[in-house]
């Protein structure tokens, strides 16, 4: 089964067995959400929609965005993502990850954003299946 990993430098922290997700956070600055959906694939985190609240600083609204449902959504042709490297401090605050519409924080699964490991990367991996319960 593949799925999402989360981690740094090749050691895995936590693994999430679900094959679509989403990435939301806030702008730093703005305070405006920003969501990214993903399919894990054998490739990589293959982008498929992403949505924007509004623009800011350093916050365009990317050519051919609709707006509907409160948010500009647009999609960006991408190749597939290897490995996702995603800064996370603490006064940056978390990321959410969102699973059939369920939002955690990226805390969930792998601890609070610390000064130590300012770091997370995502990427795919192969999971083992769930025991059948008897």
């Amino acid at each position: 089964m593949l799925g999402l990993c989360l981690g740094l430098a090749g050691q895995l922290w936590a693994s999430v067995p679900q094959p679509e997700f989403t990435l939301g956070w806030r702008h730093t600055v703005e305070k405006i959400r920003w969501e990214e959906d993903y399919n894990v694939t054998p490739q990589g985190l293959q982008l498929t929609e992403a949505r924007v609240k509004g623009t800011g600083a350093g916050m365009e609204i990317p050519d051919g965005a609709v707006f509907r449902d409160d948010s500009w959504h647009y999609y960006e042709k991408r190749p597939p993502i290897p490995l996702l490297k995603l800064g996370r401090a603490p006064e940056g605050g978390d990321y959410d990850i969102c699973i059939n519409g369920q939002c955690q924080p990226m805390s969930h699964w792998i601890g609070k954003p610390n000064y130590q490991v300012e770091t997370v990367e995502l990427w795919p991996c192969e999971l083992p299946l769930p025991r059948q319960q008897k």
